[in-house]
């Protein structure tokens, strides 16, 4: 089976300016939206008294460059940074220089000849750099080489608050990365049958956004069977499992529109209606969706979110993740679970107006039955409004059946 673009992404669901974000080699934000990101940049530097700012990725970890420049920071980048000079980054590989600087236009871009870090602090010194704040991870060594030259402030918190609030062009990108999400999903549920392997699964997921230019951020994808259960969980890595009838399928799915992805979770199942018992968690998840998601609202504390997953407790359930976390560039608070399973203490925060969070009640049977250990998948993500909440996905909720289209 193979997909195309060749609707230019119509049935995708989107508004004419995500669709146009479709049709571009390379898509960018606007120089209003980058300046107002590199002020943000600015502010932090300011709290800190920074005089100069490093963005890095490295070994293909950590996505500030992306964020502050538009290059994904393939393999290592390094983005000297100060509000009204022209950034310089180091980067490589060499092969990859070409694209970085079309990507790029308003960048110094430059090949780090696999010494970027010894390159990156002569500019530094250059430039007359005393205190430099650091946004990404740096590997040791090359840590304590800026170390030995200047002094150091960590600004990763700084970043990722920067990050937890919304533009609306952000929004329209993640619009995007979770309507290829979602085409994963409806392919999935309708692709699946018996006699597949979860690795062919995984596949079909694929190919149903590669077309437009999604790239795989994660699929989870467990497949089990209804009357004995192996997995109340769906697993990282794809097995060799077959799909047979009378199995049930849960999944989470994450396809990236450059760095910007949705998340959709949901549960089918196989050539059968579900059991009593699947029936029942997945009613369960469906209603703390709905108790959860009706008391989103800028405002709302942390305790609210938590009680509205009381139903779990009540019918002897609990989760395998956290319920709800911050979604969107990072993984970031809130992060919460359920009285059963929490996920630390607290958040002591209010959810804001575009505040992106994925809601998520996972529900299992209790830990403490090693009998049946069974769980689906249900949520998505949704964008915190000023009155309230909107779905950022459009596939309908509800136990599904395999084979049918959405």
């Amino acid at each position: 089976m193979a997909w195309s673009d060749s609707d230019g992404g119509a049935s995708l669901g989107l508004e004419p300016q995500q669709l146009a974000l479709l049709s571009q080699d390379y898509p960018r934000f606007s120089d209003a939206e980058y300046s107002r990101r590199h002020q943000l940049l600015a502010q932090a530097m300011h709290k800190h008294d920074c005089d100069y700012l490093l963005v890095v990725t490295d070994h293909r970890a950590g996505n500030a460059p992306q964020w502050v420049t538009g290059w994904p920071g393939t393999a290592e980048a390094y983005v000297i940074f100060k509000w009204g000079e022209q950034m310089v980054m180091h980067m490589e590989w060499h092969n990859h220089h070409p694209l970085a600087q079309r990507i790029t236009p308003h960048v110094d871009v430059r090949w780090g000849e696999h010494q970027g870090i010894a390159l990156t602090i002569a500019e530094l010194k250059r430039r007359g750099a005393r205190r430099v704040g650091v946004i990404g991870p740096l590997v040791v060594n090359k840590f304590k080489q800026l170390e030995a030259h200047f002094e150091i402030v960590l600004m990763d918190a700084d970043y990722a608050r920067m990050r937890m609030i919304k533009s609306a062009e952000e929004i329209d990108w993640l619009r995007v990365g979770a309507a290829l999400s979602d085409a994963g999903l409806r392919a999935l549920i309708q692709h699946t049958r018996p006699g597949l392997h979860e690795r062919e699964l995984a596949a079909i997921v694929e190919s149903a956004y590669l077309p437009y230019g999604g790239t795989t951020m994660i699929h989870y994808i467990g497949v089990t069977s209804m009357n004995q259960p192996h997995l109340y969980v769906p697993p990282q890595y794809a097995s060799r499992r077959l799909v047979q009838s009378g199995d049930i399928v849960s999944c989470e799915l994450s396809a990236f529109w450059w760095d910007y992805p949705g998340q959709v979770l949901r549960t089918f199942t196989v050539d059968a209606e579900p059991s009593a018992l699947y029936q029942d968690l997945h009613d369960t998840a469906e209603a703390v969706f709905q108790a959860v998601t009706a008391r989103v609202r800028p405002g709302c504390t942390m305790p609210e979110v938590l009680a509205a997953t009381a139903l779990i407790e009540e019918r002897g359930y609990t989760v395998c993740d956290d319920l709800m976390h911050g979604f969107g560039g990072g993984y970031f608070q809130p992060i919460v679970g359920t009285r059963s399973r929490m996920a630390g203490p607290l958040p002591e925060m209010t959810l804001a107006e575009n505040m992106t969070v994925v809601v998520q009640p996972n529900v299992t049977t209790a830990q403490a039955d090693r009998s049946v250990r069974a769980g689906v998948q249900v949520g998505e993500l949704i964008h915190v409004t000023a009155n309230g909440f909107k779905s950022l996905h459009r596939v309908p909720h509800g136990l599904q059946r395999a084979g049918a289209i959405l």
